[in-house]
Protein backbone atom coordinates (compact mmCIF):
# COMPACT_ATOMS: atom_id res chain seq x y z
CA UNK A 1 0.00 0.00 0.00
CA UNK A 2 0.68 3.75 -0.36
CA UNK A 3 -0.61 6.90 0.31
CA UNK A 4 -1.48 9.40 -1.90
CA UNK A 5 -2.32 13.28 -1.87
CA UNK A 6 -5.78 14.40 -3.11
CA UNK A 7 -6.07 18.12 -4.62
CA UNK A 8 -7.78 19.37 -1.40
CA UNK A 9 -5.05 18.29 0.85
CA UNK A 10 -6.53 14.87 2.04
CA UNK A 11 -3.98 12.11 2.85
CA UNK A 12 -5.40 9.20 0.68
CA UNK A 13 -4.48 4.78 1.76
CA UNK A 14 -4.26 3.38 -1.76
CA UNK A 15 -3.41 0.07 -3.19
CA UNK A 16 -1.34 -0.28 -6.59
CA UNK A 17 -2.42 -2.89 -8.86
CA UNK A 18 -1.66 -4.12 -11.89
CA UNK A 19 -4.57 -4.09 -14.26
CA UNK A 20 -3.33 -5.50 -17.07
CA UNK A 21 -2.69 -6.33 -19.85
CA UNK A 22 -5.68 -9.30 -20.38
CA UNK A 23 -5.80 -11.17 -24.14
CA UNK A 24 -9.65 -11.65 -25.10
CA UNK A 25 -8.96 -15.29 -25.54
CA UNK A 26 -12.49 -16.25 -26.47
CA UNK A 27 -15.79 -14.47 -27.09
CA UNK A 28 -18.64 -16.38 -26.59
CA UNK A 29 -22.24 -15.40 -27.62
CA UNK A 30 -25.45 -16.82 -27.00
CA UNK A 31 -25.79 -18.65 -30.61
CA UNK A 32 -22.80 -20.38 -29.65
CA UNK A 33 -22.56 -21.21 -25.94
CA UNK A 34 -25.82 -19.96 -24.82
CA UNK A 35 -24.93 -17.11 -22.58
CA UNK A 36 -22.53 -13.46 -23.45
CA UNK A 37 -19.11 -13.98 -21.85
CA UNK A 38 -15.42 -12.86 -22.46
CA UNK A 39 -12.37 -15.10 -21.71
CA UNK A 40 -9.65 -12.82 -20.51
CA UNK A 41 -5.79 -14.67 -19.81
CA UNK A 42 -3.60 -12.55 -17.88
CA UNK A 43 0.41 -13.35 -16.82
CA UNK A 44 3.10 -15.68 -18.63
CA UNK A 45 3.28 -19.17 -17.63
CA UNK A 46 5.97 -21.61 -19.18
CA UNK A 47 4.73 -23.42 -22.27
CA UNK A 48 5.95 -26.55 -20.78
CA UNK A 49 3.60 -26.10 -17.57
CA UNK A 50 0.42 -25.09 -20.44
CA UNK A 51 -1.61 -28.00 -21.12
CA UNK A 52 -1.69 -28.81 -24.88
CA UNK A 53 -5.18 -28.08 -25.08
CA UNK A 54 -4.59 -24.34 -23.62
CA UNK A 55 -1.74 -23.74 -25.62
CA UNK A 56 -3.87 -24.43 -29.00
CA UNK A 57 -6.33 -22.29 -27.34
CA UNK A 58 -4.00 -19.64 -27.01
CA UNK A 59 -2.63 -19.96 -30.64
CA UNK A 60 -6.47 -18.78 -32.35
CA UNK A 61 -6.10 -15.72 -29.97
CA UNK A 62 -2.16 -15.44 -31.37
CA UNK A 63 -0.78 -15.00 -27.81
CA UNK A 64 1.89 -16.82 -25.89
CA UNK A 65 0.55 -19.08 -22.81
CA UNK A 66 -0.85 -17.52 -20.07
CA UNK A 67 -1.02 -18.07 -16.32
CA UNK A 68 -4.72 -17.07 -15.11
CA UNK A 69 -7.81 -17.47 -17.53
CA UNK A 70 -10.95 -15.84 -16.16
CA UNK A 71 -14.43 -15.46 -17.71
CA UNK A 72 -16.45 -12.37 -17.42
CA UNK A 73 -20.21 -12.86 -17.98
CA UNK A 74 -22.75 -9.88 -19.25
CA UNK A 75 -19.40 -7.75 -20.42
CA UNK A 76 -20.28 -4.62 -21.39
CA UNK A 77 -16.48 -4.32 -23.24
CA UNK A 78 -16.27 -4.15 -26.90
CA UNK A 79 -13.09 -6.40 -28.00
CA UNK A 80 -12.54 -9.26 -30.35
CA UNK A 81 -10.10 -12.28 -30.06
CA UNK A 82 -6.74 -11.12 -29.71
CA UNK A 83 -7.11 -7.80 -28.32
CA UNK A 84 -5.99 -6.41 -25.02
CA UNK A 85 -7.68 -5.10 -21.85
CA UNK A 86 -5.39 -2.19 -20.21
CA UNK A 87 -5.74 -0.27 -17.36
CA UNK A 88 -7.50 2.46 -19.66
CA UNK A 89 -11.09 0.74 -19.24
CA UNK A 90 -11.07 2.91 -16.07
CA UNK A 91 -11.61 6.19 -15.34
CA UNK A 92 -10.54 8.49 -12.23
CA UNK A 93 -12.88 8.92 -9.59
CA UNK A 94 -15.43 5.62 -10.00
CA UNK A 95 -15.97 3.28 -8.01
CA UNK A 96 -15.00 -0.63 -8.59
CA UNK A 97 -15.07 -3.59 -6.86
CA UNK A 98 -11.96 -6.05 -6.27
CA UNK A 99 -12.08 -9.85 -5.36
CA UNK A 100 -9.48 -11.99 -3.88
CA UNK A 101 -8.49 -14.55 -1.31
CA UNK A 102 -7.45 -13.24 1.93
CA UNK A 103 -4.17 -14.02 3.51
CA UNK A 104 -4.13 -17.36 5.08
CA UNK A 105 -3.66 -17.41 8.84
CA UNK A 106 -3.38 -20.88 9.47
CA UNK A 107 -5.43 -22.71 12.53
CA UNK A 108 -6.05 -19.62 15.26
CA UNK A 109 -8.08 -19.88 18.69
CA UNK A 110 -11.24 -18.06 19.18
CA UNK A 111 -9.25 -14.76 20.78
CA UNK A 112 -7.81 -14.24 17.09
CA UNK A 113 -10.53 -15.90 14.99
CA UNK A 114 -13.57 -13.98 16.84
CA UNK A 115 -12.24 -11.25 18.88
CA UNK A 116 -13.01 -12.98 22.33
CA UNK A 117 -11.48 -10.87 25.17
CA UNK A 118 -10.40 -13.67 26.62
CA UNK A 119 -10.17 -13.76 30.81
CA UNK A 120 -7.45 -10.80 31.64
CA UNK A 121 -6.55 -9.99 34.74
CA UNK A 122 -8.24 -12.40 36.45
CA UNK A 123 -6.71 -13.97 40.14
CA UNK A 124 -9.09 -16.43 40.73
CA UNK A 125 -9.26 -20.16 39.64
CA UNK A 126 -7.96 -19.07 35.79
CA UNK A 127 -4.45 -20.77 35.90
CA UNK A 128 -3.86 -21.81 32.24
CA UNK A 129 -7.26 -20.79 30.62
CA UNK A 130 -6.75 -16.87 30.06
CA UNK A 131 -7.39 -17.42 26.36
CA UNK A 132 -10.25 -20.32 26.54
CA UNK A 133 -13.29 -20.36 24.87
CA UNK A 134 -15.65 -21.15 27.48
CA UNK A 135 -18.82 -22.84 27.63
CA UNK A 136 -19.87 -24.36 24.26
CA UNK A 137 -22.85 -26.29 24.76
CA UNK A 138 -25.59 -27.91 26.99
CA UNK A 139 -25.21 -31.23 28.99
CA UNK A 140 -27.72 -33.92 28.87
CA UNK A 141 -29.95 -31.83 26.98
CA UNK A 142 -29.22 -31.03 23.63
CA UNK A 143 -26.18 -33.34 24.41
CA UNK A 144 -24.39 -31.10 20.90
CA UNK A 145 -22.72 -28.23 19.89
CA UNK A 146 -25.08 -26.02 17.80
CA UNK A 147 -24.38 -25.05 14.11
CA UNK A 148 -22.25 -21.78 13.49
CA UNK A 149 -21.01 -22.00 17.64
CA UNK A 150 -17.65 -19.87 17.05
CA UNK A 151 -14.39 -22.12 17.95
CA UNK A 152 -11.19 -22.14 17.14
CA UNK A 153 -10.26 -23.46 13.33
CA UNK A 154 -8.56 -22.16 10.44
CA UNK A 155 -9.02 -18.79 9.78
CA UNK A 156 -7.94 -16.38 6.34
CA UNK A 157 -7.90 -18.58 2.68
CA UNK A 158 -11.82 -17.06 1.90
CA UNK A 159 -13.00 -15.46 -1.28
CA UNK A 160 -13.68 -12.00 -0.65
CA UNK A 161 -15.18 -9.01 -2.54
CA UNK A 162 -14.34 -5.42 -1.32
CA UNK A 163 -17.11 -3.15 -3.15
CA UNK A 164 -16.99 0.71 -3.65
CA UNK A 165 -13.51 1.21 -3.70
CA UNK A 166 -12.58 4.66 -5.76
CA UNK A 167 -10.33 4.59 -8.42
CA UNK A 168 -7.38 7.44 -7.36
CA UNK A 169 -5.36 7.60 -10.07
CA UNK A 170 -4.55 5.41 -13.50
CA UNK A 171 -1.04 4.75 -15.01
CA UNK A 172 -1.89 4.08 -18.61
CA UNK A 173 2.22 3.91 -19.63
CA UNK A 174 2.44 1.28 -16.58
CA UNK A 175 -0.94 -0.14 -16.65
CA UNK A 176 -0.99 0.36 -13.26
CA UNK A 177 -3.94 1.72 -11.23
CA UNK A 178 -4.65 3.31 -7.82
CA UNK A 179 -7.44 1.79 -5.96
CA UNK A 180 -8.87 3.97 -2.04
CA UNK A 181 -8.25 1.04 0.59
CA UNK A 182 -7.15 -1.72 1.30
CA UNK A 183 -7.98 -5.10 -1.68
CA UNK A 184 -7.71 -9.06 -0.21
CA UNK A 185 -4.21 -11.13 -0.46
CA UNK A 186 -0.72 -11.24 -0.04
CA UNK A 187 1.67 -8.31 -2.16
CA UNK A 188 1.75 -10.04 -5.46
CA UNK A 189 -1.60 -12.02 -5.32
CA UNK A 190 -3.84 -12.17 -8.15
CA UNK A 191 -7.21 -10.59 -7.69
CA UNK A 192 -10.26 -9.54 -10.23
CA UNK A 193 -11.51 -5.84 -10.60
CA UNK A 194 -15.25 -5.11 -11.85
CA UNK A 195 -16.68 -1.96 -12.43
Amino acid sequence: MTSVFEPNGKQTACTIIEAGPCVVTQKKTVDTDGYDALQIAFGEAKEKNTPKALLNHFAKANTSSKAIVKELRNCSIDKQVGESLTCEIFTEGEKVSVIGTTKGKGFQGVVKRHGFSGVGESSHGQHDRQRAPGSVGGSSYPSRVFKGMRMAGRMGGDRVKVKALRVVKVFPDQNYILVSGSVPGHNGAIVLIQN
